[in-house]
């Protein structure tokens, strides 16, 4: 999966640190982004996972609709199931048969959800999986939210080490249920929290493949606000910092050094699982697409 190139003419072309990462990318947009799929499939190979978000609750049936015409273009829907959305274990059902019908889906992002408060039974992804709701319809693989620069929300009421002991649940669940599990990370800005949070991560023993959230080329002041919006970390206080200076504020950042960073780790550094990157075009999918075109492989 990942970004379409031409076959090479000649087997002795070496595969790049770079194209290595790319051939495992996955995009992320939201349920009314989906009118965006013609572009898309210009940009990205058959295959390619394409998550759908869910950050309000009145867009499921969006959520339905984007599924189905992710599976029509030939590429992989993962729609987000958001735990705080959801109201009971009958709504769960509704929702997950719903989706399985829709888009043929089999995969899944199971996660808190940003809402302050649920609106129902859960608060927290594990919750989610314990109905047992997922494999009963077939459910395959599930994916679960990581935090490499932290989770505040979680941290400040229970402790940091609660993200990797809540981790190592929900792997030894999607493991004991016979599913494939990865993480899809935050978006963040630099590489060098990810290696270090990888490294922890491993070392707890918990070895799910990681894809990294990258934001797209965008504004300092698009990212700063996507940035305060989900609460992520150090690398997120910089570009905030950044949007302070008015000469900065219109200028495009594109995040060259992450990838490169990333790649290196990708290749170098097999041990962390650093699958791929994860892509939100915050900026808009024409500067995404227009800048994955322009990096060197």
């Amino acid at each position: 999966m990942g970004i379409a190139t031409m076959a090479p003419e000649s087997s002795t072309i070496m595969e790049t640190p770079m194209s290595a990462l790319m051939a495992n990318m996955t995009l992320e947009i939201t349920p009314r982004q989906a009118e965006k799929l013609p572009l898309i499939q210009q940009h990205v190979a058959p295959g390619t996972r394409v998550f759908v978000a869910l950050v309000d609750p009145s867009h499921l049936e969006d959520q339905y609709a984007a599924v189905a015409a992710i599976r029509a273009a030939g590429l992989v829907p993962v729609p987000h199931v958001p735990a705080r959305f959801v109201v009971n274990e009958d709504d769960l059902k509704h929702r997950i048969e719903r989706l399985a019908k829709a888009g043929s889906v089999d995969t899944y992002l199971v996660l808190g959800g940003g809402a302050p408060e649920p609106v129902g039974d859960y608060h927290c992804a594990l919750q989610l999986m314990e109905t047992g709701v997922f494999e009963a319809n077939g459910a395959k693989v599930l994916g679960v939210a990581g935090h490499p620069e932290g989770n505040a929300d979680i941290t400040k009421v229970h402790g940091e080490a609660m993200l990797a002991t809540a981790l190592r649940q929900k792997q030894a669940y999607i493991r004991e249920h016979g599913m494939d599990g990865f993480i899809a990370t935050q978006f963040l800005f630099e590489a060098e929290p990810v290696a270090k949070w990888a490294e922890g991560l491993r070392a707890a023993g918990i070895d799910l493949p990681a894809w990294v959230g990258i934001p797209g080329p965008a504004s300092i002041k698009t990212l700063a606000k996507y940035a305060a919006v989900c609460g992520v970390g150090n690398s997120a206080r910089f570009i905030r910092k950044q949007a302070l200076n008015v000469t900065k504020l219109l200028s495009v950042s594109t995040p060259d050094k992450f990838m490169n960073d990333l790649a290196a780790i990708h290749v170098g550094k097999p041990n962390l699982k650093i699958a791929g990157p994860h892509m939100y075009p915050f900026g808009g999918f024409d500067k995404l697409f227009d800048w994955l075109s322009s990096m060197p492989r």
